[in-house]
């Protein structure tokens, strides 16, 4: 057996990665000397870009204070200013903040907390998860399972937990040809109702959703008034609202929360990705104070935590990062950039042949692709269509997101892109033009 050249486990061994030198705004350098814009942001993350000195400045002058300090002994300014700012700015209700270092834990921590909560108020009763497939909320074991994202829960279905999974808010492939979206609302409203109706209201503990689904789907909004009656079938049966804004939330869409959009708010809220902006590991789970007095007048105890909770060079970034965000008002360039990139992958991509939705909020973006654009036929999943746009764009010096699996976890293609909001026209012409060169390249 020949000697590894690396002892790092890569995401894939077949193929490991190159080495990454440094950043410079909206590019990564490999130490090549290669640059590439970062279109998707990595995994929707680097909303700053790589080189952002306030952010950076925070990080170094938190270490010359205090590093770390466990959360079983302190709080830390850092954690107190950020979760102050986080509530200012949230959708009404939500009172208190939980952070952790990431996405799925945030995830995590909303599910176990939302269990606790109803066995504190006297409905232990309420067992039942109830999210949407071709939904993606974590990889550890809580999140996956709520997830309906069926590739990546397959190996570990057997570990998982019983969530009940209904139809996702998917218009260009849920929607039928005689239907109005209004028609279409209806429908997945009543599928839900039956579901709750099948297992006992009394008996569901939360339903889980993305508001704009992010890595599974490829940018897929709701339609209009789908989260209003969302909000008030949960209301109505006492059924928590848990919103997972890892990927779309912290002004990716074009509002610091991307629920805002929808007029509501959610009992629950996770965030992350943005929230670190990739320059710590950060994520939030925020919780409305309802949920908070009922563990503060019962146990008093939360039931969960990890080491790394509320750590005070993390806050101290993430506290950057949402300055950056809210007071130097980098979320107001989103919407604006993100049509300006919408323009210009509707006047290349519009009428290619083999895209057939170009969708989005703000700077997050998809591109579904298709066999036929008037069947909506998908490509064949043996092509592998998405990996080899993948490394065609990479090579053309443009990171993007394709993933396979977007119809049902086995057909479809679809590229999610979520560059840095500090995007110029440029940047954005470069986004479009070296996507088409990857395009070409594989024969599309």
């Amino acid at each position: 057996m020949s000697q590894p050249t690396s002892h790092v486990f890569p995401r894939n061994s077949k193929t490991p990665p190159p080495m990454v030198s440094h950043g410079d705004g909206v590019y990564l350098i490999d130490r090549n000397g290669k640059r590439y814009l970062d279109g998707s942001g990595g995994a929707a993350v680097s909303c700053l870009g790589h080189s952002d000195e306030k952010v950076t400045q925070a990080i170094r002058a938190q270490l010359d204070k205090v590093a770390f300090a466990h959360t079983g002994f302190f709080t830390s300014e850092p954690a107190e200013a950020l979760a102050d700012k986080l509530i200012t700015h949230a959708p009404a209700g939500l009172d208190r903040v939980y952070l952790v270092s990431g996405g799925s834990e945030a995830m995590e921590a909303a599910l176990k907390l939302a269990r606790q909560y109803v066995i504190e108020i006297g409905q232990p009763e309420r067992t039942r998860i109830i999210a949407r497939k071709q939904s993606y909320h974590g990889n550890t074991l809580g999140a996956l399972a709520a997830g309906g994202n069926a590739w990546r829960r397959a190996p570990f279905a057997p570990l998982l937990i019983d969530v009940s999974h209904v139809s996702p808010c998917y218009a260009y492939r849920g929607q039928q040809a005689d239907e109005s979206e209004a028609q279409y609302c209806d429908r997945l409203i009543a599928e839900l109702e039956t579901e709750i109706a099948r297992h006992g209201a009394e008996t569901v503990l939360a339903f889980v959703a993305e508001p704009v689904v992010g890595a599974t789907l490829g940018a897929v909004p709701p339609v209009a008034n789908y989260y209003k009656r969302i909000r008030d079938l949960c209301t109505r049966h006492g059924i928590l609202l848990i919103l997972d804004e890892v990927m779309c939330g912290m002004g990716r869409t074009g509002t610091l929360f991307a629920c805002e959009q929808d007029g509501i708010a959610p009992d629950i809220c996770a965030v992350a990705k943005g929230l670190g902006a990739g320059y710590q590991p950060l994520g939030a789970m925020l919780c409305t104070d309802t949920i908070h007095d009922a563990i503060e007048h019962g146990s008093g105890f939360f039931q969960h935590g990890h080491t790394y909770i509320g750590h005070p060079t993390a806050c101290a970034a993430g506290l950057a990062v949402l300055e950056r965000l809210t007071d130097d008002d980098l979320v107001a360039r989103v919407a604006p950039m993100g049509a300006a990139l919408s323009e210009r992958l509707a006047a290349r991509f519009g009428q290619h042949p083999n895209v057939g939705d170009i969708r989005g909020r703000g700077l997050f973006l998809g591109l579904e692709l298709v066999a036929d654009r008037e069947t909506k036929a998908p490509l064949d999943p043996a092509l592998k269509t998405h990996a080899k746009l993948k490394k065609a764009a990479f090579d053309a010096g443009l990171i993007c997101y394709p993933m396979g699996g977007t119809i049902d976890g086995q057909s479809g293609d679809h590229i999610l892109l979520a560059p840095p909001f500090i995007l110029s026209d440029a940047q954005a012409d470069e986004i479009t033009d070296k996507l088409w060169t990857a395009f070409r390249a594989i024969g599309l």
